[in-house]
C-alpha cells in the first residue's frame, strides 16, 4: 500500500470521527478571540476593565522571551515553524517541503543549541518523529521563545535558547477538527477534545494529527544531462521522491482540583513518520529509492499539588522510539528522475543498508517551589534524562551492532525577589550538569574518534545566572539577564544517525556567557489605539561551539567543534493595534558570529579567524499587516485579511576567507511576501481560511542553498464546538 493510499485513509477515518462526534457536542457558539494580546477586557453595563495576558506579563519578566498567541492564527493552514519564523530574532531553514528538516535560530544560535518543550517537558518525550512542523496547531495556546537566558524551572542543557510550547487549559467539553488542503498535494487534518465523563471528575483529552505532502515542487537551475549537446544544462524539474506522511495521536485521562491533586493526568501517545529522500546535504546529491521510516510509543504521568505556601509538580515518560533507514538502491539519479546503475548505495554508496535504531528515552522532571512571603520565593528543579542507542543493520552484515546509552542529570536552584509592588524583580540561579557516556561503537574509528575516548565516562559542568527587571512606568521598562551555560551534545550530535550523519565521539559540550540586556514598554492613546515596542541588544561568548559541516563529495553530515565563537547583535519589535479591527507588526534582527580561533591545530595561524560564520542568515526582518472586518452578514462574523513580507540579506554559504570575492558562492538577498483571508462565522464556530504563500514566486533558498517551494496556495475549514 501507497504512503498516498495510507494518508488518504487516515483522513477519511479523521473525517468519520468528526461527523460522528457532531450532534452529541455541538451545544453552543464560542466567543471570538481577541487580537490584542496586552488587554483583556470585560464589558460590565458599559464600564471596561483591562488586564495583562499572560503572555504579555512573560514578556514583561526578567528573561528576554517572546509569547506567541496562536489564536490570531489558528483557523489558518500554518504550522507553528511558519508562526516563529516571523517573530523577532528568530529565524527558520528548512530543508525542503512540508516536513523536511529545520534549523531553528534564536539571536545567532541555531539548531541543538536550541531546546524544545511542551508544557514545560522536553518535547523529545513524545518521540523523535514530533516536532514543530507536526504538533496539531488547535492544542496549543501560546509558544514561548527565551533568547539566551533560559529559566531553570525548564530543566535543559539550553545554551542558545528556549521553544516551549503552551497548550490549551479548558474546562468545559468541546471538539475543535480541521482540515486543509495546499499546493504540492499537500493534505493536513486535525482533531482534538475534551470530554468530562458524567457524574466524575474525570477528562479524556483525545488528539489526532495527520499531515502528508508529496512535496513535487520544482527545482530551479538544477543540472541534468542533455544527450544532444553531450552536456550538462541548467533546467527545472519537480521532486519525484519526497512523500511525507506523519501521524499523531495521543489520549490523556485525568483530573484537576481534587483533594489530593491541583492535576493528574496519564497520557499516551503515538506517532508514526513515513519519509522519502530526494537529497542529501546539497542539490547536487539526488536520491530516487532511499526512505526513512520511524514510530514512537510514549507513556507519560503529571501531578502537581500545592499545600499553602509549597507547590510540587512531577513528570515521568517512558518513550519507545525506533527509526529506520532505508538504503538498498545501487544507483545514481538525476533530477529528471533517470538513472544510472552504481557500485555502491545512494547515500553514502557504500553497501546496501537497512539501518535500524531503537531509542529508548526514560524521562523524569520534578520541582518544588517555595513561597517564603510575597517578596522572596525558592525553587528546585531536576531532570533526569537517559537516552538508549541499540542499532543494528538488516542487510549490511559488516555493520558493528552497539547499544549505547547517555544519560543526563541536570539540577537547578532558583531565589526570586521582587519589591517596590513588583516593579523591580530578580531571578538568581544555579544549575549543575552531570553527563554519563557508555559508548560501545568503535567502527570508522579515524572518522568518528572512538579511539580516542573513554567509553565509560561521567563529567560535571557548573552554570549560573541572573535576570532582572525594573518598570519605571507602563511605556517604558529595562530588563537584563546573564548565564553560564552549558549544552551537552545531543545522540545526534554525538552518535550519528547511521545515514547521514557520523558520529562525533569526541564532540565536547558547548559552554557560552550568555548576556541580554533590552528595553521594552507599552502606550495607550484612550481606548482605541495601542503600541507596544521591545529592543534587545545580546552577546554571546562560544567556547567549543558544535558545528554541522557536510563533505560535498559525499554529501554526508558530522558535527565539529569550533574552539570559539562570539556573537552580538539585536532586535526589536514595534506593533500598532486599533481597537480589535488594525494591527501593524514590524521587527528586525541584525547579528555578527566570528569564528575566534586564531591558530590552527598545527599552530599555522588560521585562514578564517574573525571571519563571519558561513551559511546562516545575519540580517533579517518582517512586516505584517492585518485588519478585520465584523458585523459583514451577521452579527457574529468576521473577515480577517493579512498581508506579511519577509526580508533576508544575503550571506556567504562559505568561509569568505576561501576563494575569490566574484566566484564565491553565496546565498542570495531574499523578500518574500505572503497574503491571508480568514472568514469566521456564528461567533467563530465555522472557520474558512485562503492563503498564497511566495505571492510573486521568487526564488527563495535556505539550508547550503537547497530551494523552498514557490509560489503555493492553501485552504482550510475548521469547525469549534462546545
Amino acid at each position: 500500500m501507497s504512503k498516498q493510499t495510507t494518508g488518504m485513509k487516515s483522513l477519511l477515518f479523521l473525517s468519520t470521527i468528526l461527523v460522528s462526534q457532531l450532534p452529541a457536542l455541538a451545544q453552543s457558539t464560542v466567543h471570538g478571540n481577541d487580537s490584542i494580546k496586552d488587554r483583556q477586557s470585560v464589558d460590565l453595563n458599559e464600564v471596561k476593565v483591562f488586564g495583562k495576558s499572560a503572555a504579555r506579563k512573560l514578556e514583561e519578566g526578567v528573561f528576554a522571551v517572546n509569547a506567541l498567541e496562536i489564536a490570531p492564527d489558528i483557523n489558518r493552514m500554518v504550522t507553528i515553524n511558519d508562526l516563529v519564523n516571523r517573530t523577532a530574532g528568530v529565524k527558520v531553514r528548512r530543508e525542503g517541503g512540508v516536513g523536511s528538516d529545520f534549523d531553528l535560530t534564536i539571536n545567532g544560535m541555531s539548531g541543538n543549541s536550541i531546546r524544545y518543550f511542551i508544557d514545560g517537558v522536553p518535547l523529545e518525550s513524545k518521540g523523535s518523529g514530533v516536532s514543530l512542523e507536526n504538533i496539531p496547531l488547535n492544542i496549543v495556546e501560546r509558544v514561548e521563545l527565551y533568547k539566551g537566558v533560559v529559566p531553570s524551572h525548564l530543566g535543559a542543557d539550553a545554551l542558545g535558547g528556549a521553544v516551549n510550547i503552551i497548550t490549551k487549559k479548558k474546562r468545559q467539553n468541546f471538539l475543535d477538527a480541521s482540515y486543509g488542503i495546499g499546493s504540492f498535494h499537500t493534505h493536513t487534518a486535525d482533531l482534538t477534545g475534551q470530554w468530562f465523563i458524567p457524574r466524575t471528575a474525570i477528562a479524556l483529552r483525545p488528539t489526532v494529527g495527520v499531515n502528508y505532502s508529496k512535496n513535487d515542487y520544482k527545482m530551479k537551475g538544477v543540472e541534468i544531462w542533455d544527450e544532444d549537446e553531450e552536456r550538462y544544462i541548467l533546467t527545472d524539474r519537480r521532486r519525484f521522491h519526497d512523500d511525507y506522511l506523519s501521524i499523531f495521536g495521543q489520549l490523556e485521562a485525568g483530573v484537576n482540583n481534587v483533594g489530593w491533586a491541583d492535576m493528574f493526568f496519564l497520557g499516551v501517545s503515538y506517532n508514526a513518520v513515513d519519509k522519502e529522500i530526494q537529497t542529501g546535504a546539497m542539490q547536487n546529491k539526488v536520491y530516487g529509492k532511499a526512505e526513512r521510516h520511524s514510530h514512537s510509543l510514549a507513556f507519560s504521568a503529571i501531578y502537581s499539588k500545592r499545600w499553602g505556601d509549597i507547590a510540587s509538580r512531577i513528570n515521568i515518560s517512558h518513550t519507545l522510539d525506533h527509526s529506520e533507514t532505508v538504503d538498498t538502491a545501487y544507483r545514481k539519479y538525476s533530477w529528471d528522475g533517470s538513472w544510472l546503475p552504481s557500485s555502491g548505495n545512494e547515500m553514502t554508496n557504500h553497501a546496501r543498508t537497512i539501518r535500524v535504531y531503537n531509542r529508548p528515552l526514560t524521562m523524569i522532571n520534578a520541582g518544588i517551589d517555595y513561597e517564603l512571603n510575597e517578596h522572596n520565593s525558592f525553587a528546585f528543579n531536576y531532570m533526569f534524562n537517559r537516552r538508549g542507542n541499540d542499532r543494528h543493520d538488516k542487510v549490511d552484515k559488516l555493520f558493528e551492532p552497539t547499544n549505547d546509552v547517555v544519560t543526563k542529570h541536570i539540577l537547578s536552584l532558583t531565589y526570586s525577589q521582587s519589591f517596590f509592588d513588583q516593579k523591580w524583580q530578580t531571578s538568581y540561579f544555579v544549575k549543575d550538569y552531570i553527563n554519563t557516556l557508555h559508548i560501545r561503537q568503535t567502527n570508522d574509528f579515524t572518522i568518528t574518534g572512538s579511539d580516542k575516548i573513554d567509553t565509560n565516562a561521567t563529567k560535571n559542568y557548573m552554570g549560573a545566572g541572573i535576570g532582572s527587571r525594573y518598570a519605571l512606568c507602563e511605556p517604558f521598562a529595562v530588563k537584563a539577564s546573564y548565564e553560564h551555560s552549558v549544552r551537552l551534545p545531543l545522540s545526534r550530535e554525538l552518535l550519528g544517525n547511521g545515514t547521514t550523519v557520523y558520529a562525533n565521539l569526541a564532540l565536547k559540550p558547548e559552554q557560552s556567557n550568555n548576556y541580554n540586556a533590552g528595553i521594552f514598554g507599552s502606550c495607550f492613546f484612550g481606548d482605541a489605539n495601542h503600541l507596544t515596542y521591545e529592543a534587545n541588544g545580546f552577546i554571546r561568548h562560544v567556547q567549543n561551539f558544535i558545528r554541522a559541516t557536510v563533505s560535498e563529495r559525499e554529501g554526508m553530515m558530522q558535527y565539529v567543534n569550533e574552539p570559539a565563537i562570539h556573537i552580538k547583535g539585536f532586535d526589536f519589535d514595534v506593533s500598532y493595534f486599533w481597537e480589535d479591527r488594525l494591527k501593524i507588526s514590524i521587527n528586525g534582527s541584525w547579528n555578527d558570529a566570528r569564528d575566534l580561533k586564531k591558530y590552527k591545530t598545527d599552530g599555522n595561524p588560521s585562514a578564517t579567524y574573525k571571519n563571519r560564520v558561513p551559511n546562516r542568515p545575519w540580517m533579517f526582518g518582517n512586516m505584517e499587516t492585518t485588519y478585520s472586518f465584523h458585523n459583514i452578514i451577521s452579527k457574529t462574523d468576521q473577515l480577517n485579511v493579512g498581508v506579511a513580507h519577509q526580508y533576508i540579506h544575503w550571506y556567504f554559504l562559505n568561509w569568505e576567507a576561501f576563494g575569490a570575492i566574484s566566484t564565491k558562492a553565496r546565498i542570495p538577498t531574499q523578500n518574500i511576501t505572503d497574503l491571508s483571508l480568514s472568514y469566521s462565522w456564528q461567533a467563530d464556530r465555522f472557520n474558512i481560511s485562503l492563503e498564497c504563500n511566495n505571492l510573486f514566486d521568487r526564488l527563495a533558498y535556505d539550508n547550503y542553498m537547497l530551494p523552498k517551494p514557490g509560489r503555493s496556495f492553501a485552504a482550510k475549514f475548521r469547525i469549534f464546538l462546545k
